[in-house]
C-alpha cells in the first residue's frame, strides 16, 4: 500500500514536530516536483491522502514523488498509481550506490530502476548525481558509475532527469557535458551560485529551488534565483526536510510550497500570480501533464 511509510526521520535533537499551520492559498495552482512523501515525520504524521489534500486546498496541484532507494522507488510508483495528483521518480541515490556496489547489488538495483522507468507514471529518474559531503574517496566511483547509468535510463526512457548535487558542482556539470544529459534535466534544490545557475540554465537545465532559499544563510541561492530565467525556475519542498522559513526544523509538507513562491516572487520582484503560472508551466514542460 502507498501509505505505507517506508522510512522514517530521526526526531533527534529537533525543537518541534508539529507540522506548521496552513498558509494562504495561492491564487494560481503550482507543482511540488520534489518531495518524499514516503518518509514518516512529525508527531502526527500526515497520511498521504492527507498531504494531497493539505496541498490542493492551498494551490498545490501535484506532487512529483522522488525516490533512493529500490523500496522508495516501488512505493512512488504505487502512490502514482492510486493517485491522479502523483507522478514518479525513481532511481538509487548517489550516497546509496556505493552500498549496493559494496553488497554486489548495483547492477541488480538498477535494472529494477529500468524496469519501473517503464511505467507511465513514471515521469523522471531521480534522484541521482553526486555528493561528495556524505560519500568520501572510496566511494565515488560507484556514484559515478550509478549517475551515468541513470542518465543512460531517463535518455532511454524519454523522461527528465532530478540531480542530486552536494558539493559535487563541477563534477556534476562535466559529466553531463561529456555523456550528454537528457533533454529534460532539473538540479533538484539547487546548491550552487550565480555562476553555476548561469552555466546551468545556459546548458538548458531546469533549477529547482527549496525551502532552503529563505534561510538567513543562503545567499549564493538568492544570488542564483536572481539569474535563473523565468522559464527555467521549479519549486519544490524537498519534504519532510528544508522547510521554509519561519517554520525551518519543523516537517516539511507540499501544502507549505507556497511560502517558497512568496518569498521567490518577493526576491524577484514578480507578481506572484505571474510567477505561479510560468513554474506551473515550466513543470509540466518537464513532466508532462499529471
Amino acid at each position: 500500500m502507498a501509505e505505507t511509510y517506508v522510512q522514517e526521520r530521526s526526531k533527534k535533537g529537533r525543537k518541534s514536530l508539529v507540522h506548521p499551520e496552513a498558509p494562504e492559498p495561492l491564487a494560481v495552482p503550482v507543482y511540488d516536483n520534489h518531495c518524499h512523501l514516503e518518509i514518516d515525520d512529525g508527531d502526527d504524521p500526515l497520511t498521504l491522502d492527507e498531504q494531497l489534500e493539505r496541498a490542493s486546498a492551498v494551490g498545490v496541484s501535484g506532487v512529483v514523488q522522488a525516490s533512493g532507494d529500490i523500496a522508495s522507488s516501488r512505493w512512488a510508483v504505487a502512490a502514482a498509481e492510486r493517485h491522479a495528483r502523483v507522478l514518479a521518480a525513481v532511481a538509487i541515490h548517489p550516497n546509496d550506490a556505493p552500498v549496493y556496489d559494496d553488497e554486489g547489488q548495483l547492477d541488480a538495483a538498477i535494472a529494477v530502476i529500468d524496469e519501473l522507468a517503464a511505467h507511465p507514471r513514471v515521469r523522471a529518474i531521480g534522484e541521482t548525481g553526486l555528493d561528495h559531503f556524505r560519500t568520501g574517496e572510496a566511494g565515488r566511483p560507484a556514484q559515478m558509475r550509478s549517475f551515468e547509468a541513470h542518465i543512460a535510463l531517463a535518455k532511454r526512457h524519454g523522461i527528465a532527469m532530478q540531480i542530486h548535487d552536494r558539493d559535487a558542482h563541477r563534477d556534476v556539470l562535466d559529466t553531463l557535458t561529456r555523456v550528454g544529459a537528457p533533454e529534460k534535466t532539473v538540479f533538484h534544490c539547487f546548491s550552487g551560485d550565480e555562476a553555476m545557475a548561469r552555466e546551468a540554465a545556459d546548458a538548458g537545465y531546469w533549477l529547482s529551488f527549496a525551502g532552503n532559499v529563505t534561510f538567513k544563510n543562503a545567499q549564493n541561492l538568492r544570488d542564483a534565483l536572481a539569474v535563473t530565467p523565468r522559464e527555467r525556475i521549479l519549486v519544490e519542498t524537498d519534504a519532510p526536510f528544508l522547510t521554509p522559513v519561519p517554520y525551518r526544523g519543523r516537517p516539511n509538507a507540499p501544502y507549505l510550497v507556497p511560502l517558497t513562491m512568496r518569498f521567490i516572487a518577493a526576491e524577484l520582484g514578480a507578481d506572484i500570480d505571474e510567477l505561479c503560472a510560468q513554474v506551473a508551466a515550466n513543470t509540466l514542460e518537464v513532466y508532462g501533464e499529471f
